[in-house]
């Protein structure tokens, strides 16, 4: 990868985390209870993206930016998997267990709405 592109992924990847933390917080702010609602939208949104990026074809440095350094950045698995630890040990198996099944299946589901809505 060129100087330039390592540039990319360095700033984009800086604007991402802080959209993926602005997004949590407010979606926190308005969900009710101890399900994890925030990262649970951002995941999903980034598996969107990530899905139409693979429709679309994208390659080379371009994927680097923009898979890498954009949506890597975006999207959290240690947060995911972290905030199911955190149901489990405050008591909530269930919620644990619904965040993870959801986070599968749903983001199966809209990587492969992305990955048909970018091949269009």
């Amino acid at each position: 990868m060129s100087p330039l592109a390592w540039i990319a992924v360095g700033l984009l990847g800086g604007v991402a985390a802080g959209a993926r933390f602005a997004i949590d917080y407010e979606v926190s702010l308005r969900a009710r209870g101890a399900f994890p609602t925030g990262i649970l939208v951002v995941n999903l949104v980034g598996s969107l993206a990530l899905g139409i990026v693979a429709g679309a074809g994208l390659h080379g440095e371009a994927l680097a930016i923009v898979a890498g350094g954009g949506i890597g950045s975006f999207t959290t698995f240690s947060t995911w998997i972290l905030d199911s630890h955190r149901l489990e040990r405050g008591g909530h198996l269930e919620l644990a267990l619904l965040n993870i099944g959801l986070s599968i299946v749903a983001g199966f589901a809209a990587v492969a709405l992305g990955h048909w809505l970018g091949s269009l």
